[in-house]
């Protein structure tokens, strides 16, 4: 069977793109390697969003919230709603391996449940999101079983020597969560203050935390090696080491290109960043990019307020091909 289009990921932005090609009269598969808003799904328990409810809700349907910021459950429910209120046809737990590229359509090689499967496409929409890729230390023990990229809730490390490394809104969240255990949490960070992107109710928190002792705080530091016990690091040209039972290496985290690279979609030089239209489609004709994964390394550019914009865009062009074709 040739779908019209197919959707990588059901993230926010891949959501919004099909409820748009919805909208236009196409009906498109989304394939998704886990669950719907998977990346949310794996955002900390008590994650609050960044952003009001108004600037994270696609297809013209308002995301209710008691709160003032939506939190990641009411996140989940909203984009789970969604897709049943548009039913979209989605495929879950279907990681893609890969894309074949011919002269008149896509092929879409996925796994499921062990079993290789093909879909074929006349047009591919890749909204692969960041989340899934840790940015690496690149430094010895990184692998150890106690060192982790990826926070789920504070409870198991109660009264535990916790390192956090980073000094970003993930980091800060982090450090704040196992405060509140009364964990014995240790932040280092290799700058020498908070940044400005650091959530403005959240800041006065952790600098309470830092200041009464419920938070140590190591600035201008860098880690050189974690052990079975310990971080090493260096301040200014000093080494000494850490206790560390637990380690979250909260360092950012990137979009994964390997599918469009693997396509032949052309890149900027020597960044991760693919070439694009402004209808969004890649250097390959009726491939399109769509969310974070079109921003490389500097994810702060695109999220979920104006990533979920890009699905108009990619459904216009579509469409107006068709036309042409026509």
């Amino acid at each position: 069977m040739m779908e019209d289009v197919i959707i990588i990921g059901a993230g926010p932005c891949g959501l919004s793109t099909a409820i748009e090609l919805k909208k236009t009269g196409y009906n498109p598969l989304i394939l998704e390697k886990g669950c719907i808003a998977n990346s949310i799904y794996h955002f900390p328990l008590g994650m609050t969003f960044f952003s009001s409810p108004d600037k994270i809700e696609i297809g013209d349907v308002p995301f209710p919230t008691v709160h003032e910021k939506p939190t990641r459950q009411e996140g989940l429910t909203y984009y789970r709603r969604l897709s049943e209120h548009f039913q979209l046809r989605i495929h879950p737990y279907q990681p893609v391996d890969c894309i074949k590229v011919s002269p008149q359509h896509f092929e879409v090689w996925t796994t499921y449940r062990g079993k290789k499967q093909i879909f074929h496409s006349k047009n591919l929409v890749v909204s692969t999101g960041y989340y899934g890729k840790a940015n690496l230390l690149n430094i010895p023990g990184e692998g150890l079983p106690h060192v982790n990229h990826y926070f789920r809730e504070a409870h198991p490390y109660a009264g535990r020597n916790v390192v956090v490394i980073g000094g970003k809104n993930s980091a800060v969240d982090i450090a704040l969560e196992l405060s509140y255990v009364r964990a014995k949490v240790t932040m280092v960070y290799r700058k020498s203050t908070f940044q400005s992107s650091v959530k403005a109710w959240v800041k006065p928190l952790i600098e309470s935390a830092i200041a009464s002792g419920k938070v140590k705080m190591f600035w201008q530091t860098e880690v050189d090696e974690i052990t079975e016990d310990e971080v090493l690091v260096h301040q200014q040209g000093e080494k000494f080491q850490i206790p560390a039972e637990f380690v979250f290496a909260m360092t950012g985290y990137r979009p994964d290109v390997t599918l469009l690279q693997r396509a032949g979609v052309q890149f900027h030089p020597q960044s991760t960043v693919p070439i694009f239209s402004e209808s969004m489609e890649t250097t390959v004709p009726n491939l399109y990019v769509a969310g974070v994964v079109i921003c490389g390394d500097e994810t702060s550019k695109v999220f979920i307020e104006n990533g979920r914009l890009h699905g108009k865009k990619i459904a216009k062009a579509i469409k107006q091909r068709e036309k042409i074709m026509d």
